[in-house]
């Protein structure tokens, strides 16, 4: 029983997928996950709507801001300082030049990330969310947010 309790414990804070697509009509992009989802957008701008799914437990963001249309990048979205340290330790055994931003402005949120490279050449980040703002980024775009794979 003791096993069971440990287990639930551990599952309530939990990493979380991170998929975000390029749209080339937000409206029509909104209707169609909405229905997929059963659920309306968490977060909905102008050019960005995100939904935060439990079941399944993702953060699903799709923008349209000049990026060419389909899978923009893919993360992990991590709850705290030691599990987004642990997933700094994969990366980094996975890949030496891990990109670093910290307090970085994507996206309407403020977060500290690690972004990595698959070998298909898809972006991954890894990051904690620390706050919401009002704008989608910062103007002074830090590098891997100015290769487009910024959020």
């Amino acid at each position: 029983m003791q096993s069971c309790l440990c287990h639930h414990r551990r599952s309530l804070v939990m990493k979380r997928l991170h998929v975000h697509v390029a749209v080339d009509n937000l409206a029509d992009s909104i209707r169609f996950y909405s229905s997929m989802f059963a659920n309306e957008p968490t977060l909905q701008k102008t050019d960005y709507a995100k939904w935060m799914l439990d079941d399944p437990r993702v953060n699903f963001a799709i923008s349209r801001r000049g990026a060419q249309s389909g899978l923009n990048h893919l993360g992990i979205q991590v709850e705290s300082d030691s599990e987004l340290d642990e997933m700094q330790s994969r990366l980094e055994s996975l890949q030496p030049d891990v990109a670093k931003e910290e307090n970085v402005s994507c996206c309407y949120a403020k977060s500290d990330k690690y972004w990595v490279t698959d070998p298909q050449g898809i972006a991954w980040e890894t990051f904690r969310t620390l706050d919401t703002i009002p704008v989608f980024g910062d103007a002074h775009a830090k590098p891997a947010a100015a290769a487009g794979k910024c959020c």
